[in-house]
């Protein structure tokens, strides 16, 4: 990899895979709508991702293109909100598209992110093929509309020449972002606790493992289309609190019922879906193609943070 596109690269996902690459010898271009110098050598080129321009250049001759753009959804979705989470990852998606497209030698792959949300509210596994439905009572329709919208702006991008590939992530756990570091802190408070009935199922996978799935599958070309980005073994939520108030050596845990779950989010300014809604989602292409997790279950993954924690 000479040199990797990282469209929104600036957040917790992109810092963690500009590390990766940049061990690797390689060069990486973050597209942000905010550049600064940076003392590592990464070159932040300015974007509004929603429209060409100077930064498509960066595109022509690169060895791939990775889009994680897309305005965060820990929030109320008001219908000022709707239309940003949604133009956001639509708009950022279309341009990278346009600028594939007009690039002389067009990157090989392009990898774009989505996210698990798509699928249906349900105990059962969902691998790429799992059923998508909205469920009234949790109001995750939007959260699906979303995701289509996000997938069909890559899939109708006119790139014949590039590979795509729809990252269906889920929750992401290590330092510096994303949501460990609030369940740890919500852990060590005393509030890491069952919220509803607990038995929603969280598919997570370890930040390490994003970023080796992220690298497997830019080099596979075999692999295209939507890819489960997440850990084999997802975990009710109960069970996930459990064992991270044991990695934070904290026996108990205040539990909260629905109701309370429904206000609490109100007073957080998210969506109570976010905490309700079962997600039991199974990496079904990456362990079909051989890809073997460092972290394959929970226990593992939380120690190892715990441990990172206290280094």
């Amino acid at each position: 990899m000479n040199r990797i596109v990282l469209a929104g690269g600036s957040g917790f996902l992109g810092r963690a895979l500009t590390t990766h690459f940049r061990s690797r010898g390689g060069e990486v271009v973050v597209l942000t709508r905010a550049p600064k110098p940076r003392p590592d050598g990464v070159r932040e080129i300015a974007w509004d991702a929603r429209t060409l321009g100077d930064w498509a250049r960066e595109l022509d001759g690169a060895s791939a293109v990775i889009n994680l753009t897309g305005r965060p959804i820990n929030c109320r979705y008001t219908p000022e909100n709707r239309r940003e989470i949604l133009a956001s990852r639509v708009d950022a998606t279309r341009a990278v598209g346009q600028a594939i497209a007009r690039a002389a030698q067009p990157p090989p792959v392009w990898l774009n992110a989505s996210a698990a949300a798509l699928y249906k509210h349900s105990d059962a596994p969902m691998d790429e093929t799992g059923e998508s439905a909205p469920t009234d009572e949790l109001g995750d329709a939007f959260s699906i509309e979303v995701v289509r919208a996000w997938e069909s702006a890559l899939e109708e991008a006119p790139t014949p020449a590039t590979r795509k590939v729809a990252l269906r992530i889920t929750l992401v756990f290590g330092h510096g972002g994303g949501a460990y570091p609030v369940f740890r802190k919500l852990a060590r408070l005393g509030l890491g606790g069952r919220a509803g009935s607990g038995r929603q199922w969280v598919s997570w996978i370890h930040l390490a493992d994003f970023v080796r799935a992220v690298e497997w599958l830019l080099e596979r070309p075999e692999l295209r289309g939507p890819v489960n980005t997440t850990a084999p073994n997802p975990v009710p939520q109960a069970e996930l609190m459990r064992q991270l108030r044991e990695s934070c050596g904290v026996p108990l845990g205040l539990p909260a019922s629905e109701w309370m779950v429904r206000l609490g989010a109100r007073l957080m300014g998210i969506e109570p879906e976010l905490i309700l809604k079962s997600r039991r989602v199974v990496p079904g292409k990456l362990l079909a193609s051989g890809f073997r997790f460092e972290f394959p279950e929970l226990r593992g993954a939380l120690e190892n943070l715990a441990r990172a924690a206290h280094a």
